[in-house]
Protein backbone atom coordinates (compact mmCIF):
# COMPACT_ATOMS: atom_id res chain seq x y z
CA UNK A 1 0.00 0.00 0.00
CA UNK A 2 1.78 3.29 -1.35
CA UNK A 3 1.64 6.09 1.98
CA UNK A 4 2.78 9.34 1.98
CA UNK A 5 4.41 9.23 5.34
CA UNK A 6 6.95 6.42 4.14
CA UNK A 7 7.86 8.26 1.29
CA UNK A 8 8.45 11.44 3.87
CA UNK A 9 10.28 9.13 6.90
CA UNK A 10 12.62 7.44 4.06
CA UNK A 11 15.57 9.87 3.63
CA UNK A 12 16.91 9.33 -0.12
CA UNK A 13 13.51 9.24 -1.25
CA UNK A 14 12.39 12.71 0.76
CA UNK A 15 15.37 14.15 -0.72
CA UNK A 16 14.79 13.38 -4.18
CA UNK A 17 11.47 14.74 -4.05
CA UNK A 18 12.97 18.17 -2.46
CA UNK A 19 15.07 18.01 -5.40
CA UNK A 20 12.86 17.35 -7.81
CA UNK A 21 10.50 20.00 -6.49
CA UNK A 22 13.13 22.53 -6.30
CA UNK A 23 13.91 22.10 -10.07
CA UNK A 24 10.18 22.79 -10.70
CA UNK A 25 10.21 25.80 -8.85
CA UNK A 26 13.35 26.95 -11.00
CA UNK A 27 11.70 25.77 -14.14
CA UNK A 28 8.44 27.64 -13.67
CA UNK A 29 10.51 30.85 -12.63
CA UNK A 30 12.11 30.32 -16.17
CA UNK A 31 9.03 30.09 -17.80
CA UNK A 32 8.17 33.75 -17.00
CA UNK A 33 10.85 35.49 -18.34
CA UNK A 34 10.05 36.54 -21.54
CA UNK A 35 12.78 36.80 -24.68
CA UNK A 36 14.56 40.35 -25.36
CA UNK A 37 13.26 42.02 -27.91
CA UNK A 38 9.94 40.71 -27.53
CA UNK A 39 6.21 41.51 -26.81
CA UNK A 40 4.85 38.24 -25.62
CA UNK A 41 1.07 39.89 -24.95
CA UNK A 42 0.89 39.76 -28.77
CA UNK A 43 0.41 36.13 -29.05
CA UNK A 44 -2.39 36.26 -26.21
CA UNK A 45 -5.05 35.89 -28.80
CA UNK A 46 -3.03 33.10 -30.87
CA UNK A 47 -3.44 30.74 -27.70
CA UNK A 48 -7.35 31.44 -27.15
CA UNK A 49 -8.94 28.40 -29.49
CA UNK A 50 -6.04 27.22 -31.72
CA UNK A 51 -5.75 23.58 -31.69
CA UNK A 52 -1.89 23.70 -33.15
CA UNK A 53 -0.81 25.96 -30.40
CA UNK A 54 -2.48 24.80 -27.75
CA UNK A 55 -1.06 21.67 -28.72
CA UNK A 56 2.21 22.91 -29.44
CA UNK A 57 2.24 24.67 -25.68
CA UNK A 58 1.77 21.54 -24.21
CA UNK A 59 4.46 19.61 -25.18
CA UNK A 60 6.69 23.16 -24.22
CA UNK A 61 5.55 22.71 -20.72
CA UNK A 62 3.10 25.94 -21.13
CA UNK A 63 6.17 27.68 -21.93
CA UNK A 64 5.37 28.85 -25.30
CA UNK A 65 2.50 31.42 -24.47
CA UNK A 66 4.39 33.87 -22.79
CA UNK A 67 7.62 33.36 -25.56
CA UNK A 68 9.86 32.54 -22.27
CA UNK A 69 13.63 31.82 -22.35
CA UNK A 70 12.09 28.49 -22.58
CA UNK A 71 9.70 27.97 -25.19
CA UNK A 72 11.14 25.32 -27.33
CA UNK A 73 10.72 23.67 -24.45
CA UNK A 74 12.50 19.98 -24.94
CA UNK A 75 10.78 19.63 -28.66
CA UNK A 76 14.73 19.61 -30.31
CA UNK A 77 16.08 16.84 -27.77
CA UNK A 78 12.69 14.74 -28.36
CA UNK A 79 13.27 15.50 -32.07
CA UNK A 80 16.95 13.91 -31.88
CA UNK A 81 15.68 11.16 -29.44
CA UNK A 82 13.32 10.22 -32.19
CA UNK A 83 15.78 10.37 -35.32
CA UNK A 84 18.35 8.10 -33.55
CA UNK A 85 15.70 5.92 -32.73
CA UNK A 86 14.73 5.54 -36.41
CA UNK A 87 18.10 5.52 -37.66
CA UNK A 88 18.82 2.51 -34.59
CA UNK A 89 16.13 0.50 -37.54
CA UNK A 90 17.88 1.34 -40.36
CA UNK A 91 21.53 1.26 -39.52
CA UNK A 92 22.88 -2.26 -38.16
CA UNK A 93 25.39 -0.66 -36.25
CA UNK A 94 23.24 1.85 -33.99
CA UNK A 95 20.88 -1.18 -33.53
CA UNK A 96 24.17 -2.90 -31.67
CA UNK A 97 24.74 -0.35 -30.10
CA UNK A 98 21.55 0.26 -28.76
CA UNK A 99 21.79 -3.50 -27.07
CA UNK A 100 24.65 -2.20 -24.45
CA UNK A 101 24.75 0.26 -21.92
CA UNK A 102 27.91 1.52 -23.19
CA UNK A 103 26.49 1.85 -26.59
CA UNK A 104 23.28 3.71 -25.32
CA UNK A 105 25.15 5.94 -23.54
CA UNK A 106 26.71 7.40 -26.73
CA UNK A 107 23.93 7.44 -28.59
CA UNK A 108 22.52 9.47 -25.81
CA UNK A 109 25.54 11.67 -26.34
CA UNK A 110 24.85 12.06 -29.81
CA UNK A 111 21.37 13.24 -29.32
CA UNK A 112 22.77 15.47 -26.95
CA UNK A 113 25.06 17.16 -29.59
CA UNK A 114 22.31 16.95 -32.48
CA UNK A 115 20.07 18.95 -30.45
CA UNK A 116 21.68 22.04 -30.56
CA UNK A 117 21.38 22.91 -34.55
CA UNK A 118 17.74 21.50 -34.05
CA UNK A 119 17.34 23.61 -31.47
CA UNK A 120 18.73 26.77 -33.43
CA UNK A 121 16.11 25.69 -36.40
CA UNK A 122 13.30 25.43 -34.14
CA UNK A 123 14.15 28.65 -32.75
CA UNK A 124 14.14 30.29 -36.39
CA UNK A 125 11.34 28.87 -37.32
CA UNK A 126 9.19 30.06 -34.38
CA UNK A 127 10.62 33.36 -34.94
CA UNK A 128 8.95 33.36 -38.68
CA UNK A 129 5.69 31.45 -37.49
CA UNK A 130 4.79 34.04 -34.96
CA UNK A 131 5.88 36.81 -36.65
CA UNK A 132 3.25 35.63 -39.50
CA UNK A 133 0.55 35.48 -36.99
CA UNK A 134 0.78 38.55 -35.22
CA UNK A 135 2.51 40.72 -37.90
CA UNK A 136 5.05 43.20 -36.15
CA UNK A 137 3.16 43.78 -32.83
CA UNK A 138 5.22 40.71 -31.23
CA UNK A 139 9.31 42.45 -31.90
CA UNK A 140 9.76 45.54 -30.02
CA UNK A 141 10.71 48.74 -32.70
CA UNK A 142 8.43 46.75 -35.94
CA UNK A 143 9.61 43.48 -37.65
CA UNK A 144 12.60 41.41 -36.39
CA UNK A 145 16.23 42.56 -37.50
CA UNK A 146 19.10 40.29 -38.16
CA UNK A 147 20.39 40.99 -34.57
CA UNK A 148 16.99 40.81 -32.76
CA UNK A 149 16.61 37.13 -34.79
CA UNK A 150 20.00 35.91 -33.76
CA UNK A 151 19.42 37.06 -30.00
CA UNK A 152 16.35 35.08 -29.90
CA UNK A 153 17.94 31.90 -31.66
CA UNK A 154 20.73 31.91 -29.22
CA UNK A 155 18.21 32.76 -26.12
CA UNK A 156 15.91 30.15 -27.61
CA UNK A 157 18.37 27.18 -27.70
CA UNK A 158 20.29 28.06 -24.48
CA UNK A 159 16.78 27.50 -22.40
CA UNK A 160 16.59 24.31 -24.16
CA UNK A 161 19.72 22.97 -23.20
CA UNK A 162 19.10 24.19 -19.87
CA UNK A 163 15.73 22.06 -19.87
CA UNK A 164 17.93 18.95 -21.14
CA UNK A 165 20.16 19.69 -18.05
CA UNK A 166 17.58 20.14 -15.63
CA UNK A 167 15.71 16.83 -16.93
CA UNK A 168 18.76 14.73 -16.62
CA UNK A 169 19.28 15.71 -12.93
CA UNK A 170 15.48 14.61 -12.54
CA UNK A 171 15.74 11.29 -14.18
CA UNK A 172 19.41 10.70 -11.92
CA UNK A 173 16.94 10.61 -8.99
CA UNK A 174 14.99 7.47 -10.48
CA UNK A 175 11.92 8.99 -9.48
CA UNK A 176 10.47 9.52 -13.11
CA UNK A 177 11.61 10.56 -16.31
CA UNK A 178 12.75 13.84 -16.29
CA UNK A 179 11.60 15.06 -19.30
CA UNK A 180 7.87 13.75 -18.63
CA UNK A 181 8.02 15.24 -15.49
CA UNK A 182 8.49 18.64 -16.59
CA UNK A 183 6.04 18.63 -19.50
CA UNK A 184 3.57 17.18 -16.50
CA UNK A 185 4.61 20.73 -14.60
CA UNK A 186 3.83 22.67 -17.33
CA UNK A 187 -0.03 20.78 -17.65
CA UNK A 188 -0.47 21.39 -13.68
CA UNK A 189 0.52 24.84 -14.03
CA UNK A 190 -1.63 25.81 -16.52
CA UNK A 191 -4.37 23.56 -15.34
CA UNK A 192 -6.63 26.46 -13.63
CA UNK A 193 -6.41 29.36 -15.99
CA UNK A 194 -7.38 26.64 -18.30
CA UNK A 195 -10.36 25.46 -16.27
CA UNK A 196 -11.34 29.21 -15.43
CA UNK A 197 -11.18 30.19 -19.24
CA UNK A 198 -13.33 27.21 -20.18
CA UNK A 199 -15.86 27.51 -17.21
CA UNK A 200 -16.49 31.61 -17.74
CA UNK A 201 -17.04 30.57 -21.16
CA UNK A 202 -20.38 28.29 -19.98
CA UNK A 203 -23.03 30.41 -19.17
CA UNK A 204 -26.56 29.51 -17.37
CA UNK A 205 -28.25 28.29 -20.65
CA UNK A 206 -25.14 25.95 -21.14
CA UNK A 207 -25.41 24.27 -17.62
CA UNK A 208 -26.10 20.99 -18.75
CA UNK A 209 -23.15 21.30 -21.36
CA UNK A 210 -21.02 21.98 -18.24
CA UNK A 211 -22.21 19.44 -16.34
CA UNK A 212 -21.76 16.54 -19.05
CA UNK A 213 -18.57 17.98 -19.74
CA UNK A 214 -17.50 17.51 -16.39
CA UNK A 215 -18.63 14.35 -16.54
CA UNK A 216 -16.35 13.50 -19.83
CA UNK A 217 -13.58 14.70 -17.63
CA UNK A 218 -14.21 11.61 -15.01
CA UNK A 219 -14.79 9.16 -17.69
CA UNK A 220 -11.49 10.37 -19.39
CA UNK A 221 -9.68 10.27 -16.48
CA UNK A 222 -10.79 6.68 -15.23
CA UNK A 223 -10.26 4.82 -18.64
CA UNK A 224 -6.78 6.02 -18.90
CA UNK A 225 -6.06 4.67 -15.54
CA UNK A 226 -7.77 1.72 -16.42
CA UNK A 227 -5.70 1.47 -20.38
CA UNK A 228 -2.68 2.27 -18.24
CA UNK A 229 -2.90 -0.89 -16.11
CA UNK A 230 -4.56 -3.17 -18.14
CA UNK A 231 -2.38 -6.27 -19.40
CA UNK A 232 -3.23 -9.45 -20.79
CA UNK A 233 -1.43 -12.25 -18.75
CA UNK A 234 0.59 -15.49 -20.85
CA UNK A 235 0.28 -18.40 -18.52
CA UNK A 236 4.11 -19.68 -18.26
CA UNK A 237 4.99 -22.69 -16.38
CA UNK A 238 8.98 -23.01 -15.14
CA UNK A 239 10.70 -26.47 -15.29
CA UNK A 240 11.55 -28.34 -12.33
CA UNK A 241 14.29 -27.21 -10.34
CA UNK A 242 16.74 -28.46 -7.45
CA UNK A 243 16.92 -26.43 -4.86
CA UNK A 244 19.77 -27.92 -2.14
CA UNK A 245 18.58 -31.65 -2.01
CA UNK A 246 15.08 -31.25 -2.65
CA UNK A 247 13.28 -31.08 -6.53
CA UNK A 248 10.73 -28.84 -6.77
CA UNK A 249 7.67 -28.90 -9.05
CA UNK A 250 6.99 -27.03 -11.78
CA UNK A 251 6.46 -23.36 -11.20
CA UNK A 252 3.34 -21.90 -12.77
CA UNK A 253 3.39 -17.81 -13.57
CA UNK A 254 2.40 -15.48 -15.99
CA UNK A 255 4.01 -13.25 -18.72
CA UNK A 256 2.34 -9.80 -18.59
CA UNK A 257 1.90 -7.45 -21.56
CA UNK A 258 0.98 -4.26 -21.27
CA UNK A 259 -2.51 -3.22 -23.62
CA UNK A 260 -0.58 0.21 -23.84
CA UNK A 261 3.10 -0.56 -24.27
CA UNK A 262 4.40 2.77 -26.10
CA UNK A 263 3.24 4.52 -23.00
CA UNK A 264 2.89 8.42 -24.14
CA UNK A 265 5.90 8.40 -26.69
CA UNK A 266 3.42 8.06 -29.78
CA UNK A 267 1.43 10.94 -29.12
CA UNK A 268 4.75 12.82 -28.89
CA UNK A 269 6.40 11.53 -32.09
CA UNK A 270 2.84 12.14 -33.72
CA UNK A 271 3.57 16.11 -32.26
CA UNK A 272 6.71 16.31 -33.91
CA UNK A 273 5.61 14.88 -37.28
CA UNK A 274 2.05 17.04 -37.64
CA UNK A 275 3.98 19.96 -36.47
CA UNK A 276 6.76 19.84 -39.00
CA UNK A 277 5.28 20.72 -42.13
CA UNK A 278 3.62 23.60 -41.03
CA UNK A 279 7.25 24.80 -39.66
CA UNK A 280 8.84 24.24 -42.61
CA UNK A 281 6.12 26.16 -44.59
CA UNK A 282 6.96 29.12 -43.12
CA UNK A 283 10.07 29.50 -44.38
CA UNK A 284 8.71 29.08 -47.86
CA UNK A 285 5.41 32.02 -47.25
CA UNK A 286 8.08 35.05 -48.46
CA UNK A 287 9.57 32.97 -51.22
CA UNK A 288 10.77 34.52 -54.54
CA UNK A 289 9.37 31.92 -56.56
CA UNK A 290 5.48 31.49 -57.50
CA UNK A 291 4.94 27.66 -56.84
CA UNK A 292 6.81 27.57 -53.53
CA UNK A 293 4.62 30.35 -52.11
CA UNK A 294 1.29 28.56 -53.44
CA UNK A 295 2.95 25.17 -51.87
CA UNK A 296 3.26 26.67 -48.16
CA UNK A 297 -0.03 28.66 -48.29
CA UNK A 298 -1.30 25.22 -49.08
CA UNK A 299 0.16 23.62 -46.59
CA UNK A 300 -0.99 26.45 -43.98
CA UNK A 301 -4.21 25.91 -45.31
CA UNK A 302 -4.63 22.38 -45.03
CA UNK A 303 -3.63 22.22 -41.55
CA UNK A 304 -6.16 24.59 -40.48
CA UNK A 305 -8.57 22.43 -41.10
CA UNK A 306 -9.62 20.90 -38.53
CA UNK A 307 -11.23 17.74 -39.69
CA UNK A 308 -7.78 16.84 -42.10
CA UNK A 309 -5.70 17.84 -39.27
CA UNK A 310 -7.61 15.16 -37.11
CA UNK A 311 -7.61 12.40 -39.65
CA UNK A 312 -4.10 13.07 -39.96
CA UNK A 313 -3.15 13.12 -36.30
CA UNK A 314 -5.18 9.59 -35.91
CA UNK A 315 -3.50 8.02 -38.60
CA UNK A 316 0.18 9.00 -36.84
CA UNK A 317 -0.86 7.87 -33.38
CA UNK A 318 -1.94 4.68 -34.77
CA UNK A 319 0.40 4.20 -36.71
CA UNK A 320 3.49 5.52 -33.87
CA UNK A 321 2.20 3.13 -31.28
CA UNK A 322 2.69 0.06 -33.64
CA UNK A 323 5.86 1.27 -34.84
CA UNK A 324 7.38 2.20 -31.02
CA UNK A 325 6.10 -0.94 -29.81
CA UNK A 326 8.47 -3.06 -32.41
CA UNK A 327 11.24 -0.78 -30.74
CA UNK A 328 11.50 -1.58 -28.06
CA UNK A 329 9.31 -5.05 -27.25
CA UNK A 330 11.00 -7.68 -29.18
CA UNK A 331 9.39 -11.22 -28.77
CA UNK A 332 11.81 -12.97 -29.95
CA UNK A 333 14.07 -12.10 -27.16
CA UNK A 334 11.20 -12.45 -24.69
CA UNK A 335 11.04 -16.25 -25.88
CA UNK A 336 14.67 -16.45 -25.76
CA UNK A 337 15.09 -15.35 -22.36
CA UNK A 338 12.23 -17.61 -21.28
CA UNK A 339 14.02 -20.82 -23.04
CA UNK A 340 16.65 -19.44 -20.87
CA UNK A 341 14.84 -19.96 -17.87
CA UNK A 342 13.55 -23.21 -18.69
CA UNK A 343 10.49 -21.71 -18.89
CA UNK A 344 7.50 -22.36 -21.50
CA UNK A 345 4.24 -21.40 -22.41
CA UNK A 346 2.06 -24.31 -22.14
CA UNK A 347 0.70 -25.59 -25.56
CA UNK A 348 3.61 -23.94 -27.49
CA UNK A 349 6.71 -25.30 -28.23
CA UNK A 350 9.60 -23.35 -27.24
CA UNK A 351 11.77 -20.80 -29.40
CA UNK A 352 10.66 -19.69 -32.26
CA UNK A 353 6.94 -20.84 -32.04
CA UNK A 354 6.78 -19.15 -28.51
CA UNK A 355 8.31 -15.96 -29.86
CA UNK A 356 5.54 -16.13 -32.80
CA UNK A 357 2.53 -16.48 -30.31
CA UNK A 358 3.59 -13.52 -28.30
CA UNK A 359 3.97 -11.72 -31.33
CA UNK A 360 0.01 -12.55 -32.22
CA UNK A 361 -1.15 -11.63 -28.61
CA UNK A 362 1.30 -8.30 -28.71
CA UNK A 363 -0.52 -7.82 -32.16
CA UNK A 364 -4.24 -8.35 -31.52
CA UNK A 365 -4.38 -6.45 -27.90
CA UNK A 366 -2.02 -3.31 -29.34
CA UNK A 367 -5.08 -2.80 -31.68
CA UNK A 368 -6.75 -1.60 -28.71
CA UNK A 369 -4.13 0.37 -27.35
CA UNK A 370 -3.70 2.03 -30.54
CA UNK A 371 -7.11 2.94 -30.81
CA UNK A 372 -7.75 4.29 -27.14
CA UNK A 373 -4.46 6.35 -27.91
CA UNK A 374 -6.00 7.69 -31.23
CA UNK A 375 -9.21 8.53 -30.03
CA UNK A 376 -7.28 10.46 -26.68
CA UNK A 377 -5.26 12.79 -28.94
CA UNK A 378 -8.08 13.67 -31.11
CA UNK A 379 -10.24 14.22 -28.01
CA UNK A 380 -9.79 18.10 -28.06
CA UNK A 381 -11.16 18.40 -31.24
CA UNK A 382 -14.14 16.56 -30.73
CA UNK A 383 -15.07 18.31 -27.63
CA UNK A 384 -14.83 21.54 -29.21
CA UNK A 385 -17.11 20.38 -31.50
CA UNK A 386 -19.63 18.84 -29.25
CA UNK A 387 -19.53 22.14 -27.14
CA UNK A 388 -18.90 24.87 -29.30
CA UNK A 389 -16.17 25.45 -26.94
CA UNK A 390 -13.09 26.94 -28.74
CA UNK A 391 -10.84 26.92 -25.81
CA UNK A 392 -11.23 23.24 -25.06
CA UNK A 393 -7.45 22.71 -26.61
CA UNK A 394 -6.23 20.86 -23.40
CA UNK A 395 -7.52 17.14 -22.90
CA UNK A 396 -6.97 13.26 -23.58
CA UNK A 397 -3.17 13.98 -24.14
CA UNK A 398 -2.72 16.61 -20.93
CA UNK A 399 -5.07 13.74 -19.07
CA UNK A 400 -2.94 10.77 -20.34
CA UNK A 401 0.68 12.21 -19.46
CA UNK A 402 -0.75 13.24 -16.41
CA UNK A 403 -1.38 9.84 -14.92
CA UNK A 404 1.32 8.25 -16.83
CA UNK A 405 3.68 10.08 -14.98
CA UNK A 406 1.76 9.80 -11.37
CA UNK A 407 1.76 6.30 -11.88
CA UNK A 408 4.99 5.75 -12.92
CA UNK A 409 6.43 8.36 -10.12
CA UNK A 410 4.40 6.23 -7.51
CA UNK A 411 5.82 2.91 -8.74
CA UNK A 412 9.26 4.34 -8.69
CA UNK A 413 9.15 6.04 -5.18
CA UNK A 414 7.82 2.89 -4.01
CA UNK A 415 10.40 0.42 -5.58
CA UNK A 416 12.85 2.81 -3.89
CA UNK A 417 11.30 2.67 -0.40
CA UNK A 418 11.31 -1.44 -0.98
CA UNK A 419 15.20 -1.33 -1.95
CA UNK A 420 15.77 1.42 1.28
CA UNK A 421 13.67 -1.37 3.61
CA UNK A 422 16.28 -4.38 2.00
CA UNK A 423 19.25 -3.03 2.80
CA UNK A 424 18.17 -2.15 6.17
Amino acid sequence: MFSFTRVWKTKEVRNSLLFIFAMLVLFRIAAHIPVPGVDPSALVNQFGGNQFFGLLNIFSGGTLENFSVVALGLAPFITSSIIFQLLGMIVPKLEEMQKEEQGRQRINQWSRMATLPLALLQGYGLVLLFGQQSGAQLFAGGSASLFTTILIMGTLTAGTIFLMWMGELISERKLGNGVSILIFAGIIAGLPTYLGQSIALFDRSQLITAIVFGVLIIVTLAAVVIMHEAQRNIPVQYARQTRGSRLSGAVPSNLPIKLNIAGVIPIIFAISIILFPSVIAQFFLNARTEMLRTAAQWVLQVFQNQLVYGVIYFGLVFAFTYFYTSVIFHPDRVAENLQKQSGFIPGIRPGKPTAEYIAWVTNRILLVGAVFLSLIAILPLVAQQLSGNASLVIGGTSVLIVVNVVIETMKQMEAQMSMHEYDM
